[in-house]
């Protein structure tokens, strides 16, 4: 074992490979056969690896990391089997690889080349997808697109530019298509971190963000969540909320 750092069991001892803590070597067969897959694997693609955020997420609060992949599997159970799927505001698309999985085709967008660039390097087949350095103010993602999704984008949005921002955003969707929006509610930033709170700067309740969202939808479907459980309870009591939208207004709702 080696302590501190997670164990790796004595009985391997042939195959190197280094480790930011060391050099294990590793052999065969394991003590369990069942696992001779997983050292095969490692010794022929080596070790995967988190991005820069989801990195930091790890090391310092482990939990917000499962908090933040079950959004992703939520968009990847409502988006499952469409054809071409937009993300942006992808961050270190650690996370995207799950919606990737379930959607025929998918583009991660960003308008942040750090986290594009970290990205692009962490692809491995088959869950390989587009990568797109891109600014919605300066335009919209070119293309056509059946769903998009937008996790923890709008709220660093200013609030005298969030119809702009969504006009843009979805121009990129078919007429058919489906958007969901996620964002942290208007009453959890009292227990944010400093962290996030300086980027927060239009956090919604969950009616305001139904109405915003209506604006361009004639459906919006909203959805409470609480660590990892995403659920259709009391709003005011969710520490993040969902927006799913269909029924696409060919023009934005005037502003009421």
């Amino acid at each position: 074992m080696i302590p501190g750092n997670g164990g790796v069991g004595q009985q391997l001892d042939t195959g190197a490979l280094s480790l930011p803590w060391g050099t294990v070597t590793l052999a065969e067969p394991t003590r369990e056969i069942q696992y001779k897959i997983l050292v095969e694997e490692v010794k022929a693609k080596g070790f995967e690896r988190l991005g820069l955020m989801t990195s930091e997420s790890w090391r310092n609060d482990p939990k917000h990391l499962v908090f933040s992949l079950a959004r992703y599997k939520f968009v990847a159970q409502m988006f499952a089997d469409r054809e071409k799927v937009l993300e942006i505001g992808c961050g270190d698309a650690f996370g995207t690889r799950i919606v990737r999985q379930r959607v025929k085709s998918l583009t991660a967008a960003d308008f942040d080349p750090l986290f594009i660039n970290d990205a692009a390097a962490r692809l491995s087949p088959p869950w390989t997808f587009d990568l797109l350095v891109h600014d919605l103010r300066n335009g919209a993602v070119p293309g056509r697109y059946d769903a998009l999704y937008a996790l923890d984008v709008l709220e660093h949005i200013p609030p005298e530019d969030e119809l702009d921002f969504l006009e843009t955003l979805l121009s990129s969707l078919d007429v058919n298509g489906a958007a969901i929006i996620g964002m942290p509610s208007l009453e959890s930033q009292q227990y944010a971190s400093e962290q996030s709170r300086i980027g927060h700067v239009n956090c919604k309740s969950a009616p305001d963000l139904k109405s915003l969202m209506e604006k361009f939808f004639y459906n919006v479907f909203m959805f409470s969540m609480n660590d990892e459980m995403i659920h259709t309870g009391f709003h005011k009591m969710a520490h993040y909320l969902i927006a799913l939208c269909s029924g696409r207004r060919l023009a934005a709702k005037a502003v009421e």
